[in-house]
């Protein structure tokens, strides 16, 4: 009896357990089945196939060899250097950019919500917009960024900054980070909200200057979220295709080939889906180990506070 009683008791849990969870989950998991999961693994079988754009339905595999070219090619090497930079460069400046904004938009001042409105403005406008907008800034001979160097006292150039393989580049990184550091600043913003005014209160008592309560009670609070927005930035950048091609379609030269601007041109210029397949997986390979390093992190940040 007690035995039966007891096998029972251990049967109920199991007979009550709430679906519903399970069946709101089932959509979105559907949806990343059939729409992300089953392209994947398309693509990380064609990176070890040789096929053709125009016939994709006829596959040679032929192994590691797609992998192997984009090592040992010079130009490969180049676009990774030109993707790391692009992605350092969009991340460091855009969130050093949007807390400081971040940091002024919070102080109390008159017209502050007018001025949290117009920051989003870059955020919000069309990367098609942007792209029309900064091209002809950029443009050598009515473009008003060189007349405004000019009147600046700076160098008098009618060379485009786009035609040119030593500006192209940070021309490209300044319309991105004009475009994106709004967006940081108004995370950081929203973080900024949860810092505790008594903390900063106690700390103002205690004698503590401006930067002093920074390091000791904002930056503590608002860490968690700039890590996390730096995660998306990275991988944000890392995928970054439409402003770079509608600007410089990754010229001249090569000198803002992106390994997503290189990853169209192997698959839909050169008409080589498998080594474009290679290019998005090894994209694919990056963006997952940086979010790998940053869970790590956080595990890391959170045991650190557990052991206080």
């Amino acid at each position: 009896m007690h035995a039966a009683s007891s096998q029972a008791s251990a049967a109920a849990p199991r007979a009550e357990r709430d679906w519903t969870p399970y069946w709101f989950a089932a959509p979105v998991a559907l949806y990343l089945l059939l729409f992300q999961g089953y392209p994947l693994v398309q693509e990380f079988y064609l990176s070890f196939t040789s096929t053709a754009l125009l016939s994709p339905g006829q596959h040679t595999y032929v192994g590691l060899q797609n992998y192997v070219d984009l090592v040992t090619q010079e130009e490969f090497r180049q676009v990774f250097l030109i993707t790391a930079i692009y992605t350092v460069v969009c991340v460091v400046v855009a969130i050093g950019l949007g807390l400081g904004a971040a940091l002024l938009l919070n102080a109390p001042f008159r017209g502050r919500g007018l001025a949290r409105a117009l920051v989003t403005i870059p955020w919000a406008a069309p990367p098609v917009a942007v792209a029309l907008i900064f091209i002809w800034i950029y443009n050598g001979q009515y473009g008003i960024f060189n007349h405004l160097l000019g009147a600046l006292g700076g160098p008098a150039s009618l060379e485009s900054w786009l035609d040119s393989p030593a500006l192209a580049l940070p021309a490209v990184l300044l319309t991105t980070i004009w475009q994106i550091f709004p967006f940081a600043s108004v995370v950081i913003l929203a973080a900024l909200q949860s810092v505790s005014s008594e903390l900063r209160e106690a700390a103002v008592i205690d004698g503590a200057d401006r930067l002093s309560v920074f390091r000791a009670v904002v930056w503590p609070t608002i860490q968690p979220s700039v890590a996390l927005l730096a995660l998306f930035l990275t991988i944000w950048s890392l995928r970054r295709f439409d402003l770079i091609w509608l600007m410089t379609q990754g010229g001249p030269i090569g000198s803002t080939n992106t390994m997503v601007i290189e990853l169209y041109r192997r698959a839909f210029v050169y008409r080589d889906l498998g080594q474009g397949a290679a290019v998005g997986m090894v994209g694919l390979s990056i963006a997952l180990l940086i979010t790998i390093v940053y869970f790590r992190y956080t595990q890391r940040v959170e045991r650190a506070k557990g052991q206080r």
